[in-house]
């Protein structure tokens, strides 16, 4: 990262949507040469992603994702709802007991990425959760269409490769892991 000063900065900013979820704000902007502009953002609190794995078996969720019009393999992953907080180990924990029913006895933070920092302003954190003990379910509402299963290493790449996960944050996720476990 590099401490260069900024090459724009807002001048004015109005929430023109908002709901329990997210929001979406026009910032009027500057630029250094003086030039002027609008710029949407979309305002969304961050969220978690897992890479559960459990002796080279990674348990994924699928589901049906309404704004692609399709179904998703994906990691573990979700925000905490509208009034509930806490920190980022705890909303993982959360997510992968409410999706999966498993718990982990291992956890280890992996990064902090951004899903779309062109014009969103969410990001999400990366863990690892081993040690994994079976347990019940407690999905949303939301999520009831959703089934889960347990994929090799291998499995998964095949997964990648031929499209079969679309899921940046997954593949970002998986990423990530395959660097942290093959770092020097």
């Amino acid at each position: 990262m590099t401490d260069q000063p900024p090459l724009m900065w807002r001048t004015g900013s109005k929430v023109v949507y908002a709901n329990d979820w997210m929001q979406v704000r026009e910032d009027e902007f500057e630029r250094t040469d003086g030039s002027t502009g609008i710029y949407g953002v979309v305002d969304k609190p961050d969220f978690a992603i897992v890479v559960a794995e459990q002796d080279g078996i990674f348990h994924l969720v699928e589901q049906f994702r309404y704004p692609i019009g399709r179904r998703s393999w994906e990691f573990p992953m979700g925000g905490w709802p509208p009034g509930k907080s806490g920190s980022s180990l705890e909303l993982a924990q959360a997510e992968l007991r409410e999706e999966t029913g498993f718990t982990a006895g291992r956890w280890q933070a992996i990064a902090h990425l951004y899903e779309a920092a062109g014009f969103c302003s969410q990001g999400f954190d990366v863990f690892h959760a081993t040690d994994l003990t079976a347990g019940d379910h407690a999905r949303e509402d939301s999520e009831i269409d959703m089934v889960q299963g347990a994929f090799t290493a291998a499995q998964l790449l095949a997964m990648i490769l031929d499209g079969t996960i679309i899921d940046s944050t997954t593949i970002a996720a998986y990423g990530m892991w395959q660097m942290l476990r093959t770092a020097p």
